[in-house]
């Protein structure tokens, strides 16, 4: 299978490098990565470039105007499903999760037992042991439980940005339909559920401070409460069933 990390990169000049030479370095000479310059204002294009022309099987997308994170996500999935990428690894430019269990957390869609895998911190224990505060921790464990009850799930998290996906999933979701924030990751997880794929949850450790966390609570929190309502009232049901139907009006 033909894998490639995709890294939506903002402000991120200073990581994405390192991000790049602590992938596995079979991934990169029989795979790829995608960097997604989410037009960031500092040199972070700069540097992907740099990195492209060092590095033959890195490739660049670059946007004008700032897309937010599940916008970049789109662009580079998009960009690896187009390519002929099998296996799609989201890896952060900020370097919060370690970029050299790329290839690992593909296992679990390479044994053929799932289409998406999320690396999770708290399945192992490894939020609290690498620093995460507990005004993030406590809400983080509250939100989950809520989503487990509303969704009919049974995730350790959904917050986690340590995504694996398949192009098969790629294709049978609409995953171009649901939100550009820091909440993707978790619509797919709630859009793969629906398809009846549980998402395999894989313990990662974690690097996790202020200083590379670029998220807001407060809008992150309301946007939860968000998918819930949306999950309630069919809104996911009711994309998958149009995209179902798109893809059945093509194939005609």
């Amino acid at each position: 299978m033909k894998k490639a990390a995709v890294i939506p990169s903002y402000k991120a000049e200073k990581t994405l490098r390192g991000v790049i030479e602590t992938l596995p370095p079979k991934l990169l000479e029989s795979g790829g990565a995608i960097i997604v310059n989410d037009a960031s204002p500092d040199r972070t294009g700069a540097v992907a470039d740099s990195l492209a022309q060092e590095f033959p099987n890195v490739h660049v997308c670059h946007h004008e105007k700032n897309r937010g994170y599940g916008g970049a996500l789109k662009t580079g999935l998009r960009y690896g499903i187009d390519h002929g990428f099998d296996i799609l690894s989201v890896v952060h430019s900020d370097g919060q999760y370690a970029p050299h269990l790329a290839l690992e957390l593909c296992k679990p869609i390479e044994f053929g037992d799932t289409e998406i895998v999320q690396g999770s911190r708290m399945k192992g224990g490894g939020a609290r042991e690498g620093g995460m505060p507990l005004t993030r921790y406590l809400p983080n464990r509250i939100l989950t439980s809520m989503e487990n009850v509303v969704f009919g799930t049974h995730m350790a998290e959904f917050h986690s940005g340590y995504m694996i996906y398949s192009r098969k999933l790629l294709e049978q979701v609409p995953f171009e339909k649901i939100q550009d924030n820091y909440n993707f990751d978790a619509e797919m997880i709630i859009l793969a559920h629906l398809c009846g794929i549980r998402c395999a949850e894989v313990a990662i450790p974690t690097r996790y401070d202020d200083e590379v966390s670029s998220l807001n609570p407060i809008p992150y929190g309301l946007n939860v409460l968000k998918m819930m309502w949306n999950f309630t009232t069919g809104h996911y049901r009711q994309l998958i069933d149009e995209h179902e139907a798109a893809l059945t009006s093509f194939r005609t």
